[in-house]
């Protein structure tokens, strides 16, 4: 596969997977109960979680689209890296909230931005 082809493909990666997380950071901030186990009741600290959450992911997601959109493989790269480790921070959350979707979608992420943001550095 030629290099463009490549660097195609690790953008639209990329660009779908940085929207299912903010949205799961969207949704997830409307119905905080939705990263908690079953049964477990949402509290003022759940919400306080989701809300702080979101503070973080939705400028990162931000910051990460429009590096992408504009082909720039010099910023996107220490974004992407970034963006991967707080991916890595993710699954580790929903590993301990036993959540299992959370766990392994925050995991592939992190191994999606991160493998990137070394393809984009080492071209």
């Amino acid at each position: 596969m030629n290099p463009s082809t490549t660097q195609t493909l690790l953008v639209a990666a990329n660009g779908l997977g940085t929207l299912v997380s903010a949205g799961s950071c969207i949704a997830g901030m409307v119905r905080p109960g939705l990263i908690l186990p079953r049964g477990t009741a949402v509290n003022g600290g759940t919400r306080l979680y989701a809300h702080a959450y979101g503070a973080r992911a939705i400028p990162l997601a931000a910051v990460t689209l429009a590096l992408l959109a504009t082909g720039d493989r010099s910023a996107a790269a220490p974004v992407l890296a970034i963006a991967g480790l707080a991916q890595i921070g993710d699954s580790a959350i929903g590993v301990r909230q036993r959540n299992p979707g959370m766990a392994v979608c925050a995991g592939l992420l992190a191994v999606l931005h991160l493998a990137s943001a070394w393809w984009f550095h080492a071209r």
